[in-house]
């Protein structure tokens, strides 16, 4: 019997396990899922972003330059940025690699400043942070957030960290680590892709030129082929293109030019408007301290009315507005620069509800008008994505603008115009401006078919065309072109780029990729006065309670295997 018991007790303790452990092995190397615990997902990446990393045929190398001495939040950061590449790797397996560099190893500072040259060169921003030292004071130094991504060759500079003017340092850094995903796989997917897409920025009106839109060129590059030309009147010449952008027209559209554009839309492609109904000289505002505003014509206000929008010939005014330089010295004397408000500049909410401009920086602008959305029909839906501030006014055109404003006092009462749409997004089927009409006139040698409404499709209208201008300025090197949305007197960077290279690509039905933007990760802040009232016991039960709770198991796991093992057999 004591045999038989004996033989029971190795299959019970040996046999079943190993079978048991055997099985489990077998079914986990066959099938894979990853539990995430987390109430907000934050370790699940998309489908999306699984499928580009599966497809992955060659190594992407990322290199983050966030390491060394950081301060807390930035150490949370860079945690969060090896959470997700090692999550990535995951899927990707070996074909992603990464490591992080201190580029402030090398502590002869001469080095130092040719790597921060370097890596400003390679498209890399620099931020200034405060860090304590030794002795209890504290210092200033210089950090890069963010990585430089290798594909084949190929490299591209990503920066990571969100730098926001209306949110605090937490939320900053949270909302970076929130947009980590989307950050990593739209340049990775880019990097990766075999096929690509065209757009355009059309020519003959006397739009911006290549230098001025030569930053978001650059940066729609990473996705699309980016042509530039003229329509000159030929039916279908912008069909092989997914999008057309109209840069800050200042001629009016002749009207074979319209009816293409129109035929364009009707049949699903899709137009991005940038356009100021209002002229206004810099060089006079420079030269002379003021100039007179007028009202411009383009020849395409009513083309828009038929699809549902119109641009106000106004001026806005907003209390939230970019700073200008302002010769402040009397006549005579030295120059006296000093920065003030100019309302004329306002900076623009993007609201957070939607794909495009979740966690999007203010949008800075020149001179913008307002938009009023005009008609009944349920086939389009109309979203504003941008808007003014809740202290904006009108400045109706023809008027008169003047430096002499920055020195009157601003009441905010008189401010009394609140959030004035600047940017719209039409999404549906739209009404041909040539419906019901006779175009032989316009191609004599043609026979031109006419649609009448449009497929699904949409369109942004923008009132204001320096959203998308970048400064453009000739150097002994060459022109230089500014970052888009950089403003060199305050040495911010708004987020203009990112708003118009997030509603093109949404527009062209890169929405898998956007919708990683409505990802949010909840931010469970501490109470700081509660925090700085009962300090000592907060400090006091994280110390003891942990070794407490050890000790108690200890003691009760031996209490228990004693009372096990003294019982008389």
């Amino acid at each position: 019997m004591k045999t038989v018991k004996s033989g029971k007790s190795v299959l019970q303790r040996v046999v079943l396990p190993l079978a048991l452990i055997l099985t489990a092995a077998i079914i986990l190397s066959r099938y894979f899922h990853r539990f995430d615990l987390t109430t907000e997902k934050r370790y699940t990446l998309s489908a999306y972003t699984r499928q580009i990393l599966r497809e992955l045929k060659d190594i992407v190398y990322v290199k983050v330059y966030l390491n060394g001495d950081l301060n807390i939040p930035l150490r949370k950061m860079r945690q969060s940025i090896k959470e997700t590449l090692d999550e990535f790797r995951v899927y990707a397996g070996d074909n992603l690699e990464y490591e992080f560099i201190n580029p402030f190893a090398d502590g002869d500072p001469a080095k130092q400043e040719d790597v921060v040259r370097e890596l400003y060169d390679r498209g890399l921003t620099p931020m200034n942070i405060i860090s304590g030292d030794e002795e209890g004071g504290s210092a200033e130094k210089i950090v890069f957030p963010g990585a430089l991504v290798n594909y084949r060759g190929t490299e591209a500079a990503l920066n990571l960290l969100k730098d926001n003017q209306e949110t605090g340092a937490e939320e900053d850094i949270n909302n970076s680590i929130q947009a980590l995903e989307f950050e990593l796989i739209r340049l990775i997917s880019s990097l990766s892709a075999d096929t690509t897409e065209k757009i355009a920025f059309l020519e003959g009106q006397g739009e911006l030129d290549e230098f001025q839109v030569g930053d978001l060129t650059r940066e729609l590059g990473w996705y699309f082929q980016v042509d530039r030309g003229e329509i000159r009147g030929r039916p279908g010449a912008l069909d092989a293109y997914e999008a057309v952008i109209v840069a800050k027209p200042t001629l009016p559209f002749e009207e074979q030019d319209k009816f293409v554009l129109d035929q364009y839309i009707m049949h699903g492609g899709k137009v991005l408007w940038f356009l100021d109904l209002v002229q206004v000289s810099l060089d006079s505002i420079n030269d002379n301290g003021m100039t007179p505003a007028l009202i411009r014509e383009l020849n395409v206000e009513d083309m828009l009315f038929r699809y549902g929008i119109r641009i106000n010939p106004v001026l806005l005014q907003d209390i939230q507005c970019n700073i200008i330089p302002v010769n402040m010295a009397l006549a005579g004397n030295n120059a006296n620069f000093q920065p003030a408000s100019w309302l004329y500049y306002p900076l623009l909410t993007a609201p957070p509800g939607h794909p495009v401009t979740r966690n999007l920086n203010l949008i800075r602008t020149e001179f913008p008008s307002d938009i009023d959305t005009v008609g009944s029909g349920k086939s389009l839906q109309k979203t504003v994505l941008l808007h003014t501030s809740e202290y904006t006014r009108h400045l109706d055109a023809p008027a008169i603008v003047s430096l002499d404003e920055v020195a009157r006092e601003i009441r905010p009462e008189q401010f009394n115009e609140k959030n004035r749409p600047v940017a719209v997004l039409l999404e549906g089927t739209f009404e041909s401006l040539y419906r019901n009409r006779m175009v032989s006139e316009m191609f004599p040698s043609l026979s031109v078919p006419v649609a009448g409404s449009s497929v699904e499709t949409s369109m942004l209208v923008v009132s204001d065309g320096d959203v998308i201008r970048n400064d453009a300025r000739q150097t002994a090197q060459g022109m230089l072109v500014s970052p888009l949305g950089y403003d060199r007197y305050t040495q911010q960077t708004f987020g203009n780029r990112e708003f118009a290279v997030n509603v093109i690509l949404y527009m062209t039905g890169h929405r898998d990729l956007i919708n990683l933007r409505s990802r949010e990760l909840a931010l469970r802040l501490l109470d700081k006065a509660e925090l700085r009232e009962h300090r000592l016991r907060i400090v006091l039960l994280n110390t003891l309670i942990p070794p407490a709770l050890v000790l108690a198991g200890g003691l009760l796991a031996g209490w228990m295997r004693k009372r096990r093992f003294s019982k008389p057999v």
